[in-house]
């Protein structure tokens, strides 16, 4: 074992050892002596320790030079902090080591290359400060890495730039900030031995989802070739999301997968002087995940063993940050980096925040991306492709409090302006790059993966970035006002009546479910399709028969990662109800079967080869009558192997299915016996079926459904349309549409009077709820056993209900 105070093993040091080898060296070492046995693996090494660091300084008498610079300090001046910090490297690289350290670090390198049977094997050289990888600071890319180093010279030269990083302008300016004395701050090297990702893949992996704090997730980014590109937010990664409950119980529970554009990756070089390149991604290997389904769980599975030992470790919940890497040559997948998330963990979970857009209607969207944080920024755009104006757009001066910043990538340089702004927008990156991690500490909206964002705004012109309508970060022309919204659980009063939730979006999900919820009473399959699949489901099926050669260019280019139109539609499906399945687990998820009308099929692409003209369509082909029908039997058992895919592979069996628009009993049982054909079975391995109660037809014979079915939900926006014999959508007759008419209220107690003397559950999903509190209080009244109302309106229903609960209590006692 070690003697020496400079240098150390990696696998000799542990999280107490924090103080001298800093947090990047100690969770590296914690997890090598302690994870190895659940499978996590990580590269050995070596530790050059902060008595290093000190060493060296003093050795170079660099102390009293530092002070000396350091006290001029303008922590809101850009150009004097850029002087600041050179001034300070400089110093730092033009100093010697003391002997002992120089050739302790040449001995333990060559140690390290004895062990892989090489003379000078290739090594990572990180920094890792003693004030980074903390709880509640996460110091990301303050410091310098450096990759594919071979041999003493370059080994050598990388630890001193390394110390030297500790004095990085962002470094500087982050401990400034955070309020940490840059004296006592010091910094230590690991040394590890590189894991072959330039041949592979790798990435940044998150326990959390990083935008709502959703816990039950693990998101991973990874792109081809070495990290560096993903962690810098230099491409767009690939994305995928793995809910923890169910892969702990052995399903393959990737809940989402998104491609990235991962158009450049960052491979050995072969030039002297240059250990690193930047390098095109092959075209066919772009429109391809970088990792396959199997690697992905991998991942995920190390990311859950290591949040869970930091967790029982210190006590509490301990998100963490992971950076992975498999190697293309063993097929090995590789911890090389974890440190706590900073953002989630410290937030306040009594509280919802809601920022919501109050448009008037005609805005013009200019670009899109993805979303980080949950925030409305405006302001007036700022181009900016470098610091001193190198490149085109605008310099570090000219930049405002209150601008918005839009570039390429950030530089974690640019830090002191990033904090500056209202708003980040990138033309690269993805959720977990570096941009997108110091924008969610500074609560700064970002928007990244834009694509060519500094192409299509300019510097000046007056723009919204909103990051409040889900995963899809959006930037409108000009100002629009937004209003912040805060809620405090506390404050919510009990009810004895479940309240559930109508969720149409799954980007949505993981943020509603932090609401008080009883589960999700509807989850429309239209929403879905239209968003994450966007083409009519026969003609993804039959377009190459059709000889339309623009629909099936539009195709292929739609299902590129998944193989085939078929598994394109039901992977995309699944992933979109397993998101919000997921979200409520173990609560129950209502997934409503789709119901668009012919007019609304015929938007989706392709769809206008599919569909027939209808002069009223919503009373039309829609709902349970097209299931069983020869022209879309077979594109609904598509949507029966998604429901079977999020059920059996992902373990979600808290979906259950129901059939909307079902006008008799025998459509009823010709819809059960289409499903069965595709391996879905009322009652095989827990499977609920329900029935929208919306035609009038469902209530008059009620009873005969109950004995077909586990539940009704009631779809009141056709219930009332139905029951008054009016059009909806038409504006002559809108006066008349109330679900409050005594019509459609007789209809209410009739079907729940029957559903309780059938001991059939009976809940509401239709929109009447919602919009009427006094609406909700009546079907409490009547006994209804669930009510699903949106999420924007939960709060006063749920006011509404207490209210009426607390009457009926009253006359209760009273009775007795």
């Amino acid at each position: 074992m070690s003697t020496t105070p400079y240098l150390k093993w990696l696998h000799e040091v542990e999280l107490s050892d924090l103080p001298t080898v800093g947090g990047k060296n100690a969770s590296l070492g914690e997890m090598i002596q302690n994870l190895g046995k659940l499978g996590v693996k990580v590269p050995g090494g070596f530790v050059v320790t902060v008595a290093s660091y000190e060493a060296f300084i003093a050795h170079n008498e660099l102390d009293a030079k530092i002070k000396e610079i350091v006290a001029k300090l303008d922590p809101d001046d850009v150009e004097n902090i850029r002087r600041t910090g050179l001034a300070v490297r400089t110093l730092i690289k033009n100093g010697k080591f003391p002997e002992e350290i120089w050739k302790g670090i040449m001995a333990r390198y060559d140690e390290l290359s004895a062990q892989f049977g090489q003379e000078a094997t290739d090594v990572a050289v990180r920094s890792s400060a003693t004030a980074e990888d903390l709880p509640d600071a996460s110091f990301a890319g303050q410091q310098e890495t450096y990759l594919n180093i071979r041999g003493h010279q370059d080994l050598i030269s990388a630890v001193r730039n390394c110390f030297a990083s500790l004095w990085t302008d962002r470094a500087i300016v982050y401990r400034q900030s955070r309020g940490y004395d840059h004296f006592q701050v010091g910094l230590s090297v690991g040394v590890q031995k590189m894991v072959r990702s330039d041949l592979g893949a790798s990435g940044v992996a998150f326990s959390i989802d990083t935008e709502s704090g959703f816990k039950d997730v693990v998101l991973i980014n990874g792109s081809y070739g070495l990290g560096e590109m993903v962690v810098q937010g230099a491409v767009s990664p690939d994305e995928f999301l793995v809910f923890k409950p169910t892969l702990a119980q052995g399903f393959s529970s990737i809940i989402e997968k998104k491609l990235g554009n991962k158009d450049r990756k960052m491979i050995y070089g072969v030039e002297p002087g240059k250990p690193t390149l930047t390098i095109p991604t092959e075209r066919s290997m772009r429109n391809r995940f970088c990792i396959t389904d199997q690697q992905a769980l991998e991942v995920a599975r190390s990311v859950a063993a290591i949040e869970k030992y930091y967790s029982n470790k210190k006590g509490q919940w301990c998100p963490m940050d992971v950076e992975w890497a498999v190697d293309g040559l063993s097929g090995e997948l590789f911890i090389v980096q974890a440190r706590p998330e900073t953002i989630h963990s410290q937030g306040d979970a009594d509280k919802v925040v809601e920022f919501k857009l109050e448009p008037k209607g005609d805005e013009k969207i200019l670009t899109k991306g993805i979303a980080v944080g949950a925030k409305v920024g405006t302001g007036k755009v700022r181009i900016l492709f470098s610091l001193d104006g190198r490149g085109g757009g605008t310099d570090g001066k000219s930049f405002q409090q209150g601008d918005v910043l839009v570039t390429d990538m950030t530089d974690p340089d640019w830090e002191p302006i990033m904090k500056k702004a209202s708003a980040i927008i990138t033309n690269k990156g993805g959720r977990t790059c570096h941009a997108a991690i110091v924008a969610r500490e500074m609560g700064v909206p970002a928007i990244v993966g834009c694509g060519n964002a500094t192409d299509l705004l300019d510097t000046g012109m007056e723009v919204t970035a909103s990051c409040c309508e889900g995963d899809t970060g959006v930037v409108y022309q000009g100002i629009i006002p937004f209003r912040k919204d805060e809620t405090l659980l506390s404050d919510l009063p009990e009810v004895r009546t479940p309240i559930m939730l109508n969720v149409a979006s799954p980007d949505m999900a993981f943020k509603f479910a932090a609401l008080p919820n009883a589960g999700v009473g509807l989850a429309r399959e239209e929403f879905i399709i239209n968003n994450y699949i966007q083409a009519h489901p026969l003609a993804l099926l039959q377009h190459k028969e059709l000889g339309d050669t623009n629909l099936s260019g539009k195709i292929s280019y739609l299902i590129n990662g998944y193989g085939d139109e078929e598994t394109f539609f039901v992977k995309r499906l699944s992933y979109g109800i397993a998101k919000i399945a997921s979200a409520f687990w173990p609560n129950k998820v209502i997934v409503r079967f789709s119901d668009f009308k012919s007019n609304e099929y015929k938007n989706l692409l392709g769809g206008e080869h599919f569909e027939p003209h209808e002069e009223n369509p919503m009373i039309g082909w829609r709902g349970a009558s097209r299931y069983y029908s020869d022209a879309y039997r077979e594109a609904f058992g598509l949507e029966c192997k998604a429901i079977r895919r999020v059920r059996e592979k992902m373990g979600l069996k808290n979906v259950v299915v129901m059939i909307p628009f079902c006008r008799t009993v025998e459509e009823l049982h010709k819809v059960s016996a289409v499903m069965r054909e595709n391996g879905l079975e009322r009652g095989k391995e827990g499977l609920e079926l329900y029935l929208m109660a919306e035609i009038p037809s469902n209530i008059i014979l009620a009873e005969e459904f109950a004995k077909h079915i586990d539940g009704f939900s009631i779809g009141s926006n056709d219930l009332t349309q139905l029951t008054l014999g009016l059009d909806r959508d038409s504006a002559l007759v809108s006066h008349i549409y109330d679900e409050r008419n005594e019509a459609v209220k007789s209809m209410l107690r009739m079907l729940i009077q029957t559903a309780k003397r059938t001991r059939t559950k009976v809940g509401i999903c239709g929109q009447g709820p919602s919009d009427f509190p006094d609406f909700a209080q009546f079907l409490v009244e009547q006994g209804i056993d669930s009510i699903s109302v949106t999420p924007d309106s939960l709060l006063r229903t749920r006011k509404a209900i207490a209210e009426v609960e607390r009457k009926l209590a009253g006359k209760a006692a009273e009775a007795v």
